[in-house]
């Protein structure tokens, strides 16, 4: 890690005298592109040119405590290496997420989709407690809740549902919450009292527009018929809900949320362009290969990444080993310490992968 920040500080200095040059300062074109450069790497460099000053000077502390006979003398020493040992622990966590490459997807907007899966009714029953978990933690981040479709289960929560998480950073936020999530309690349906384990998936995908996936209309069968559900005035009326199918892969989304049938036509592309967005950077990672994958975020969506154990009030996130007895709260919206688990550890990953540290 350390010769690669001196190579970076090397090429920080090289920049700063090619810019002095009157060559480049006219070319207007090359001095842009060298004062590009040179703000992307800034602050990288700033950050360890001031942990290089604080490891010095902490070196040169404990060569001072050695020395030093004075009883109040060492105290005052002792006190500045513990303030040093802080900056310079604090500035090496600081670099390593410099360090990290960003995820440009991270600063979408999300679409979350859950569907119930093994299970019969109690799974139907989970999706529900997971989409009102979701909606209680979005509550609390100030992130707003848009559903396109759902399709309720015969004994209550939802067969599937499929929403918009509309705040800028949501995708980055709830990205790792993609895979099988599984309950084991007793189902309310239970009558002799035995565990059951049911299981719900969870997508996440990142929201983008037609600049990153461009849909050809000839490829689109649009398919109208009457809303479902509440809604008041309208439904099973209006040939307001959509149904959208792209032909050449068969992926179908449906929109009925809204009265206005273009509005749902609207959601519902937004929905088959991330899905689609989704499929080609699954392509390319898998051509990457597995050994460039982070564990966190690349894991396969059949895979079991959770469990919500209803008798010990027990969580376990199976990708990090993280448990966490406090099962009630976590369904009430209070996922930070499994979300924030989650990025510590793609982070490492990351970092490994890129420096080899």
């Amino acid at each position: 890690m350390f010769d690669q920040l001196e190579s970076v500080c090397q090429k920080y200095d090289d920049i700063l005298g090619q810019m002095q040059s009157d060559e480049i300062i006219a070319d207007y074109v090359k001095y842009s592109e060298l004062n590009k450069t040179l703000k992307e790497i800034e602050p990288i460099v700033i950050l360890y040119r001031q942990y290089k000053t604080f490891t010095k000077q902490l070196a040169e502390n404990k060569e001072m405590l050695i020395e030093e006979k004075d009883d109040d003398m060492k105290e005052i020493i002792k006190e500045d290496i513990l303030r040093l040992e802080d900056n310079v622990s604090k500035l090496e966590r600081d670099i390593k997420q410099k360090l990290v490459p960003q995820d440009p997807n991270d600063i979408k907007n999300a679409i979350l989709e859950i569907r119930a899966g093994t299970g019969g009714d109690e799974a139907g029953i989970f999706a529900g407690d997971l989409f009102r978990m979701y909606c209680r933690y979005c509550e609390r981040k100030k992130l707003k809740v848009d559903i396109v479709n759902s399709v309720d289960s015969a004994s209550g929560g939802y067969k599937e549902i499929v929403c918009n998480i509309m705040a800028q950073g949501a995708y980055g936020i709830l990205k790792f919450e993609s895979g099988v999530h599984r309950v084991q309690r007793i189902p309310i349906t239970e009558t002799q009292g035995r565990i059951h384990t049911s299981a719900a998936s969870v997508v996440v995908l990142p929201e983008v527009d037609d600049i990153d996936v461009q849909i050809n209309m000839n490829d689109i069968r649009k398919d109208t018929f009457c809303s479902t559900g509440a809604g008041g005035q309208g439904v099973n009326t209006t040939y307001s809900a959509v149904r959208v199918t792209h032909i050449p892969t068969g992926l179908v989304v449906t929109c009925q949320d809204e009265r206005s049938q273009i509005k749902n036509f609207d959601k519902a592309l937004k929905v088959l362009r991330s899905r689609l967005y989704d499929i080609e950077l699954g392509k390319q990672q898998n051509e990457i290969g597995s050994q460039k994958r982070s564990m966190v975020k690349h894991g396969d969506r059949s895979d079991k990444i959770r469990t919500y154990n209803y008798p010990q009030n027990r969580i376990t996130d199976h990708r990090i080993n993280l448990t966490s007895y406090n099962l009630e709260t976590v369904m009430n919206g209070e996922l930070d310490d499994f979300i924030d688990a989650l990025h510590v550890a793609d982070n490492a990953s990351k970092l490994e992968e890129e420096i080899d540290v």
